[in-house]
């Protein structure tokens, strides 16, 4: 992406550093990882970009070339959230800005820098836009400031800006996803031991994204009330199994045999949760046996989870995922992301790929009244920083 002209024309001086960090689409293991879980995730060739170049004023001036806005905050204001006028951020920037929180926090040296940027991640579309930005930041500011953090650590400092400053409490997947892709592969991620290990997509099968054009916020839907039901079944559970610290510490059975001591929407949350980290489990056995039909059925049993138990999908997401059924060459679909909206991520066989792109739009617009951006996606690399070409 060619960010050199409008960085030039805004800040009137070039460029020295160009960033990428990918967005991600979750191939199974959706809602799990704030629960000690395993997850597979794609780092996608979808990705937020960066031109920037550093300043002496400790200030960082921010161009959102998608949004067509702009704000500048100081560095030793960060934790007020204010802006160099001493105005609220707006939430857009809170991203950025709480990435350089997080740094310095962590004793990281943040310096001042002049930043234009945009993406090919659609934005709530629920493949991981904010993460990607979050990462990029981060990763601008390690070549910047030269101190040495690997990328799974950048993972972690930027789902610690989400949580504590913009206020999101999301789990680690989609940080490590952006900050730590592979190409051509899916990243088995244990969420406890933050061990992980990068998988190779079933030979002859690609992915493919529908987006659903429905729209959500992380910050006002549902999300945390989930996390909080996970939580109280964890509480409630601990009575039986005093050594549980997460669902992720009972199998299907156990759960089955201790379930009735749950509220009903309570189990049927931790349900989920538990059965789905199951499923990953199953799946990383697909992928080491390279079986696209298994790994594509334990895709749909998870939709059929996450609409039914946690009760995260939408009437939109659920027509994208049953065409789907009706089509060739699909081994299987489901949600992905925190739900409510977004896109569902398709595993399909490559040879069908472009006909089953084309039905399910044509399919899903006579349907649902409303268009769906379909489209191929590859697994791409993690963050990377560059020097900017001129």
């Amino acid at each position: 992406m060619d960010l050199f002209t409008p960085f030039q024309r805004t800040f009137s001086r070039r460029p020295t550093l160009h960033v990428r960090a990918p967005g991600r689409v979750n191939l199974l293991g959706e809602h799990v990882d704030y629960n000690d879980g395993m997850v597979l995730p794609v780092a996608l060739d979808r990705a937020v970009f960066l031109a920037a170049a550093p300043t002496e004023d400790q200030v960082v001036s921010l161009q959102a070339l998608d949004l067509g806005k702009a704000v500048s905050f100081r560095i030793e204001q960060v934790e007020d959230k204010v802006d160099v006028d001493g105005l609220p951020l707006p939430d857009w920037a809170r991203y950025p800005a709480g990435v350089a929180w997080a740094l310095q926090e962590a004793g990281l040296e943040v310096i001042g820098a002049q930043v234009a940027y945009s993406s090919t991640v659609p934005i709530g579309a629920g493949l991981s836009s904010s993460a990607a930005v979050e990462v990029a930041f981060a990763g601008l500011w390690r070549a910047m400031g030269g101190w040495s953090v690997d990328n799974l650590h950048i993972a972690r400092l930027c789902q610690r800006a989400e949580n504590h400053y913009v206020g999101v409490a999301c789990g680690l997947m989609d940080q490590f996803a952006s900050a730590c892709g592979v190409v051509g592969h899916a990243l088995y991620f244990d969420t406890r031991s933050l061990e992980w290990q990068p998988l190779p997509l079933p030979t002859g099968a690609v992915i493919v994204i529908a987006d659903s054009g429905v729209r959500r916020s992380l910050t006002t839907s549902a999300y945390n009330q989930r996390r909080q039901a996970c939580e109280q079944a964890v509480e409630l559970l601990h009575q039986h199994r005093p050594e549980m610290r997460a669902l992720r510490d009972i199998s299907p059975p156990e759960f089955a045999a201790y379930s009735a001591f749950l509220p009903p929407e309570i189990a049927r949350r931790a349900e989920h949760v538990v059965r789905e980290i199951a499923r990953v489990e199953s799946a990383v056995a697909a992928l080491q046996r390279q079986d696209a039909q298994i790994f594509g059925a334990l895709m749909y049993a998870g939709h059929a989870s996450l609409r039914d138990f946690y009760e995260v999908s939408i009437p939109e997401i659920d027509l994208l995922v049953d065409i789907t059924r009706e089509l060739p060459g699909c081994y299987g679909a489901r949600l992905t992301g925190a739900g409510f909206g977004g896109c569902t991520v398709n595993l399909v066989e490559e040879g069908h790929a472009e006909a089953f792109i084309q039905a399910l739009g044509e399919t899903y617009q006579q349907r649902a009244g409303r268009q769906a951006q379909v489209y191929l996606c590859h697994a791409s690399s993690g963050v990377e920083v560059k020097p900017a070409l001129t």
